[in-house]
């Protein structure tokens, strides 16, 4: 059964809440499982073949639904099936001429957040955190390769053997990574990050169990502050989630310009920019980095700077844009504590060139770098903020302070003795900004 495209966003957002903590799968999603017929398989092999046929002897033109439509009605194949079985056929030829083939119907699932093909033969979701190997399978390796073609092939890019990579954005803002062979040593490998039709709320996360309330009062009081955040995890772990959902927060009356690798941050917010990095060219020219948008952010006018990841030289940009001006700004990092979310900006800054003292570096990170919220993904699926962290300076050296932390032993989120003063300050400043 499939997810009706037409659902509300509404509709949608309770079905997620829902079916969060049971951790199953709502009614309308597609399950992990529903593999499709042999002999339906066939059918679809011999009439896509036949649209294939008709659209080359035709001249071309627009292969879309209405063409596949008309092709079927034509087809003596099809009159023994029921209508309901004439328009699942339809839709597994359009996704075979438009999407991305078997695996499209994953994409209609709500609850699905990752697709990870493993060759022709193997294809896992990530669903609630948890992965689970579908009966998803494509024909053969040629089978995957001519889906990708037309995906790269839409957005001008190239993949073949002599660039067996590409990352790149679909139309509904999902993340595409494919990788052949050789670089692959079991065939192509394609991993799909899923875009979110919903942004969630903090309370949403506070229900989900993610944080508390008190740790989502102090975060949503450090962003209207101004305070600058660092969302560090591994992957999976929720920070592009977080980084949403902190956005909210931030005043109407600002300019926010968001710098990713990748377009993902979906920003519920009235005057946002969005900037996107480019690859080069086949040529190795035309390419457009991270730290090249950042400067240019810095001539934009913006209030605050929104970096997707910083994971390379723009690391030193970022902290230069949260230092001269640009307070309240956010970004992500690939780190498993706060701690080592400040080492790992240390690294690159220095391997960028940043040609700074380490004393000087420590002091610049630490004066410039507020809160660190540090998530984690569990065997369960579930996903915590295990550490809020506000960073200090100290003994020559950047500390991290813990303002709460989790315990996972006995599952509970715990404030420390920081927690106090940190909010008396941002209390403060917002009496005094209100004056």
């Amino acid at each position: 059964m499939r997810v009706n495209p037409a659902t509300g966003s509404d509709d949608l957002r309770s079905l997620i809440r829902a079916s969060w903590n049971r951790r199953q799968l709502p009614l309308g999603t597609v399950p992990s499982d529903a593999a499709v017929p042999s002999e339906r398989t066939g059918l679809r092999k011999r009439l896509f073949q036949r649209i294939l046929r008709n659209f080359e002897t035709t001249g071309g033109g627009a292969l879309n639904r209405s063409r596949i439509r008309a092709i079927l009605d034509e087809s003596p194949e099809v009159e023994e099936l029921s209508p309901e079985g004439v328009n699942e056929i339809e839709q597994e030829l359009v996704d075979e001429a438009e999407g991305l083939g078997p695996v499209a119907r994953l994409l209609r699932d709500p609850t699905v957040s990752d697709i990870l093909i493993n060759g022709p033969a193997e294809v896992w979701i990530d669903r609630f955190g948890k992965l689970e190997k579908t009966s998803v399978r494509f024909d053969d390796e040629a089978h995957v390769r001519r889906i990708l073609r037309r995906m790269v092939a839409t957005q001008g890019r190239r993949l073949d053997e002599a660039i067996p990579w590409v990352d790149l954005r679909l139309p509904d803002g999902s993340r595409l990574n494919a990788v052949l062979s050789p670089v692959s040593l079991r065939g192509t490998v394609v991993s799909i990050r899923r875009a979110r039709e919903t942004v969630y709320r903090i309370d949403e996360l506070v229900a989900f169990g993610t944080l508390t309330a008190e740790m989502a009062e102090l975060l949503t009081a450090a962003v209207r502050q101004r305070r600058n955040v660092v969302i560090s995890g591994g992957a999976g772990a929720g920070k592009t989630t977080l980084l949403n959902v902190l956005s909210r927060s931030i005043p109407d009356g600002q300019r926010v310009v968001t710098i990713e690798e990748t377009a993902e941050l979906r920003l519920e917010h009235p005057h946002v920019v969005a900037l996107e990095a480019r690859p080069p060219n086949a040529e190795g020219t035309g390419g457009v980095d991270l730290r090249t948008l950042v400067r240019n952010a810095l001539r934009m006018r913006a209030d605050r700077i929104i970096v997707g990841e910083v994971r390379g030289a723009e690391a030193f940009e970022m902290l230069q844009a949260m230092h001269v001006g640009h307070d309240g700004s956010l970004t992500t990092i690939h780190a498993n504590s706060p701690r080592d979310a400040i080492r790992r900006l240390e690294s690159l800054v220095m391997m960028g060139g940043g040609e700074l003292a380490p004393s000087t570096l420590s002091e610049l990170i630490s004066s410039t770098v507020h809160l660190v919220a540090q998530l984690a993904r569990f065997a369960d699926g579930s996903r915590r903020l295990t550490s809020l962290a506000e960073i200090t300076f100290g003994g020559g050296e950047v500390r991290a302070r813990d303002l709460f932390t989790y315990d996972a032993v006995h599952g509970r989120f715990q404030p420390t003795a920081a927690y106090g003063p940190f909010m008396a300050t941002l209390n403060a400043d917002r009496s005094e900004r209100q004056a």
